[in-house]
This record gives C-alpha cells, sequence and structure tokens, in this order.
C-alpha cells in the first residue's frame, strides 16, 4: 500500500510538471511571438533525458500523449469542410506522393552513395524522412489561424495520406526484414479510410440528435461527454483494428459529428444541430486542453540529445545533410498547391515537421538492430531539428503572404 501510494505521488507530481512547463513555455514563446507548440516542445526537452531527466518515456505518459493526439485530430475534424477537403483531394495526393517519394529516394541515395551505407539502413533512414507529423502541423497553423484556408486544407489532406502512407512504407520495411512484403493488407487500410471518410459525413445529423435526445432525458449531468468521448475512443479502436493509425478514427469521429454533407446540397445546419454541436465542443474542450500539451510535451521527452556526439564531424556532416534533405524535399512539395509562391512554401513548410512518426521510425530500427546507437542518435536529431525548424518556416512563409 505503502509503493502505490508512492507511486501514485510521483506520478501526480510528474503529470503537473509536464501541464506546468508545457503552458509556462508556450506561453513565453507566444509572448515572443513564436508558436506556442515550440514551448511545449521545448519543455520536453528540458524536463526530460536531455537535460534534467525528471521525465521519462514512462508508459503512461505515453499512453497520456497519444489521447491528446487523438483529441487534436477529433477538434480538427469538428472544424474540417469535409467537402473541401476531398475538392482538394488531388492537390493533396500530389503533395503527399511528392512528399513521400522526394525524400525516400534523395535519403537513401544520400545515405547509400554519399555515406557509403548498406542498403537497408539506407532504406529505413529514406522511411523515417517519409513521415510528417500531422500533430505539429495542424497545431501550428491553428496557433497562426490559417488552419481554415484553402493551403491549410490541401496539407491536411497531405498530412493524412503521408501518414498512411509511412504506417504503410514501415511494415514493408519491417516485412522486408522477415523476408515477406505484404502489399494487399497496405491496399486494404487505404480502401478502409476512404470508405470511412466518405460515409462518416452521412452520421452527423442521426448523432447529434441522439445526443440531444440524451441531454433531455438524463438525470444526471456528464451524459454528452460521456457519449463522445465513448464515440472518439471506440472510432479509434476500430481504426486501430482494421491497420489504420488511431488518429484517422479520431478525425472521422469529428468530422462525423460536424456533419457536412459530402454530397447532395448544403444545408444550412439547425438551431437544435447547431445547439447541440456546440455543446459538443464546449463540453469536451477543457479536456482537450488538458491532455494536448501531454502529447507535445512527449515529444520532446522523447528526443534524448544525450545520445548524440556533437564533437563528431561526421556526425555534423552527415546529420545536417539529411535535415537539408528532409527539408527541401517536403518544402518541394507544396509546387501543387494553388495560389502564389507564398503559398506553396507555406504548404511546402507545414509538411517539414517528422515529430511523434519519424520517431516511430527511428525507434523500429533500433530495435530491428538496423541502427546502432550513433546512427540512432543522427536520426533522431534530424527528427528534432525537423520539429522545430518547422513551426518557424511556417510562421514565415504564412506571414508573408499574409
Amino acid at each position: 500500500m505503502y509503493n502505490s501510494c508512492m507511486e501514485t505521488v510521483e506520478f501526480l507530481l510528474k503529470f503537473c510538471l509536464i501541464l506546468l512547463s508545457a503552458k509556462v513555455l508556450a506561453e513565453g514563446f507566444s509572448f515572443a511571438g513564436l508558436p506556442g507548440v515550440i514551448g511545449e516542445v521545448v519543455a520536453g526537452i528540458i524536463i526530460g533525458p536531455s537535460l534534467l531527466g525528471l521525465i521519462g518515456h514512462q508508459d503512461v505518459f505515453v499512453l497520456l500523449a497519444n489521447i491528446g493526439l487523438l483529441f487534436l485530430l477529433f477538434n480538427v475534424g469538428l472544424e474540417t469542410d469535409v467537402r473541401h477537403l476531398f475538392s482538394v483531394g488531388g492537390q493533396s495526393a500530389l503533395v503527399a506522393i511528392t512528399g513521400v517519394t522526394l525524400p525516400l529516394v534523395f535519403g537513401f541515395a544520400a545515405c547509400r552513395y554519399l555515406f557509403g551505407l548498406p542498403g537497408i539502413v539506407s532504406m529505413f533512414i529514406g522511411g523515417t524522412l517519409v513521415a510528417t507529423s500531422i500533430g505539429i502541423t495542424v497545431r501550428v497553423l491553428r496557433d497562426l489561424n490559417v488552419h481554415r484556408t484553402h493551403a491549410a486544407q490541401v496539407v491536411l489532406g497531405a498530412a493524412i495520406m503521408d501518414d498512411v502512407i509511412g504506417v504503410a512504407v514501415l511494415a514493408v520495411l519491417m516485412g522486408y526484414q522477415s523476408e515477406g512484403i505484404r502489399v494487399l493488407p497496405s491496399l486494404s487500410v487505404l480502401a478502409f479510410i476512404t470508405l470511412f471518410l466518405l460515409t462518416a459525413p452521412s452520421l452527423g445529423p442521426h448523432l447529434r440528435k441522439g445526443l440531444t435526445r440524451l441531454d433531455s432525458i438524463a438525470k444526471t449531468p456528464g451524459i454528452v461527454l460521456i457519449a463522445v468521448v465513448s464515440f472518439l475512443f471506440i472510432t479509434s479502436a476500430i481504426a486501430h483494428r482494421l491497420g489504420a493509425p488511431e488518429i484517422i478514427g479520431a478525425f472521422g469521429a469529428g468530422i462525423a459529428l460536424a456533419g457536412v454533407p459530402l454530397f447532395g446540397k448544403k444545408r444550412e445546419r439547425t438551431e437544435e444541430g447547431s445547439a447541440s454541436l456546440e455543446k459538443v465542443e464546449k463540453s469536451i474542450g477543457p479536456i482537450g486542453e488538458l491532455f494536448i500539451p501531454v502529447f507535445f510535451v512527449m515529444v520532446g521527452v522523447s528526443i534524448d540529445l544525450n545520445q548524440i556526439d556533437f564533437g563528431s564531424s561526421h556526425f555534423w556532416t552527415f546529420a545536417l545533410a539529411l535535415t537539408f534533405i528532409a527539408v527541401i524535399t517536403k518544402v518541394a512539395s507544396g509546387i501543387w498547391v494553388k495560389g502564389g509562391l507564398g503559398v506553396k512554401a507555406t504548404a511546402g513548410a507545414a509538411m517539414v515537421p517528422r515529430g511523434e512518426v519519424g520517431l516511430v521510425f527511428a525507434l523500429a530500427g533500433l530495435k530491428q538492430g538496423i541502427f546502432d546507437a550513433p546512427m540512432y542518435a543522427s536520426v533522431v536529431f534530424v527528427v528534432a531539428a525537423t520539429t522545430l525548424l518547422a513551426p518557424f518556416l511556417i510562421k514565415a512563409t504564412a506571414k508573408k503572404h499574409g
């Protein structure tokens, strides 16, 4: 009982440290005119193993971070006009394909032919550069209040595709290690995601009507909150069971509750429907504000700078070359977005951060024995550099084109 009590107290204090450090640094960065999300990631670097070592990569905080990411994508789904998202699907597909192909090809070529690394190592590093952290991208676009723009919608669609393709690439590479590449499961996942996002909007009116009915007959408070959170978690779990990332389920849940019809005439939302949606946003908002910062702090905690030999010239040559490739190939993907050069640059910059997705690739390479410790540290540095650099690029380009 004593040990259990001490573990509880330790968890509470660490959780409090995560929340306070995230808020203080986010406020500090915001006052300095910088994206608050950078402050939250830097908070994780400071309190994590890189500096103070107060917070580690404990399972409980990873779980809380994943919950925060689900709430973030759920909120994005609520605010997404699914018609517009599908109307820019062609542009999103081109951005995603370019943003996958260029980093993979140039990352592999640089590692294989410039640095003489083995083929599988080069492929894994190229695969790491494929990823785009939709969490980082969405948060920065929201902080800058440009998340409803045409370019942002294209980026959102492309980032979702990137996430799916990234999972497929990782599965293929892991399968290659076990001498069994499986293409069909990846195609079935893509088919499920497309079908889910196509049918989700039609559920909106029925879901909101049900929530209104529940709220009217409930004798205890919180029924709408419990119903919405349950729906969010169930759709996320279904997506995971079908082989898709959980965030696809969370995003689809938000789209479903928003209820913007994909086909037919776009109807104005009824007063009852608007009130129901407002109640959903109002009830679930504080929970998101509590858990979403945990996700970004844990991204920083995942970056252990102590593993890097900053005195090695080889490290700097290798890491900077990969960072340059990681940035320039993603920025180039924005060329397909309609608009001026500034719009294209903003869209491309929004595809730059690797964040937690890149760390998953790096960790998989380490566990598979493909990366040794120095190589893993170098890849983590590239992930960290793109994660921290991207918000500055997005803000600079967004501000330039208004």
